[in-house]
């Protein structure tokens, strides 16, 4: 996560120009531009829903009204099954429900877990600044517990008794702010219970260092962090911002110990430089909280953030997805 207010030095002219000029650089997301253009240097690669030859796993978009998903179901669903309702990462600038990793990532995961999968579609920073991508998923959640507008698949196979919200990285974040809203009276119908938050790699930060950021972070990275921050998020206090310092004060510690949920799963990466610590931290601070569930962390040695995306195969990737698997049908 990083940033730079320098213009582009290549030529005076660059420099001038307010269509070349970068004045916030989100590598390796997007560049904005002093006229207001974001270029995002990946582009946005999509792949579309239908049959997975690997898995049988098949998926279809859906949209419908303020929530638009991609909806997963596994080969052979017979009768009720567990509903995983997913949040792709991306530092809340990028990604999608049908990036090629995120969908590869969905197909597994629903094939090995037996669940439905519906994995959010939700609007992006800086176009979309949160709580748009909050409010989304949000939405989303409400639709698939709501049985989808009556979608014979969900309608069909859906145990609502059995909901679990996951995420990888900005996504794990979206999914602790969606279980917070779940906390509210009546934020759910009768009969939807929350069994399980799974939380991959999540962003959270926070003004003061914790646990091992001290000796791993050099002075430049938290006012990085916070500009970022500042970059997705419309009106905020900084890294204090309970949304993404989910225990920084009485009131958040309160909320998140609040979430409704049976179980909660943190997972981190041992190489992850920026955002491994914080994540212990979570698991640390809910496990204090007051929260009455269980808390259980995992942690893959030897890679870094998010790197199941393109390790689904290996052996941290295949133990990553079966330790999530395992708390699913638990």
């Amino acid at each position: 996560m990083g940033d730079s207010t320098a213009t582009n030095p290549s030529s005076a002219t660059a420099a001038m120009d307010p269509d070349s000029e970068v004045v916030f650089d989100f590598q390796p997301y997007l560049c904005q531009y002093k006229s207001g253009r974001i270029h995002r240097p990946g582009g946005a690669p999509t792949v579309p829903a239908g049959t997975d030859p690997a898995t049988g796993v098949v998926s279809k978009d859906i949209r419908s009204g303020p929530a638009s998903a991609r909806v997963y179901l596994p080969p052979g669903a017979t009768g009720k099954i567990p509903v995983i309702v997913y949040f792709h990462g991306g530092g809340f600038v990028v990604g999608s429900p049908a990036r090629p990793g995120t969908h590869s990532y969905l197909n597994d995961l629903v094939a090995r877990s037996g669940a439905i999968g519906v994995s959010v579609y939700y609007r992006l920073a800086p176009e979309h600044k949160l709580p748009a991508a909050y409010d989304d998923a949000w939405a989303a959640l409400r639709w698939a517990v709501t049985l989808g507008g009556e979608d014979p698949w969900l309608l069909e196979h859906a145990d609502l008794s059995r909901v679990f919200l996951a995420g990888c990285s900005a996504g794990a974040n979206i999914a602790h702010d969606t279980a917070v809203r779940a906390s509210a009276a009546g934020a759910l119908p009768d009969g939807v219970a929350i069994r399980g938050l799974a939380l991959v790699h999540p962003y959270f930060t926070g003004r003061e260092a914790v646990g091992g950021e001290t000796a791993a972070f050099g002075p430049e990275i938290r006012p990085s962090m916070d500009r970022t921050w500042r970059f997705v998020v419309s009106d905020t206090v900084g890294l204090d911002d309970p949304r993404v310092n989910p225990f920084v004060d009485d009131a958040a510690r309160k909320a998140s110990a609040g979430i409704p949920c049976q179980r909660v799963l943190v997972c981190v990466a041992e190489n992850d430089f920026l955002l491994k610590e914080r994540a212990l931290w979570y698991h640390r601070e809910i496990k204090a909280s007051g929260y009455a569930g269980e808390v259980e962390l995992f942690e893959s040695k030897g890679v870094g953030h998010a790197f199941h995306f393109d390790m689904l195969d290996s052996e941290q990737g295949v133990a990553l997805q079966e330790r999530i698997v395992a708390f699913i049908n638990k």
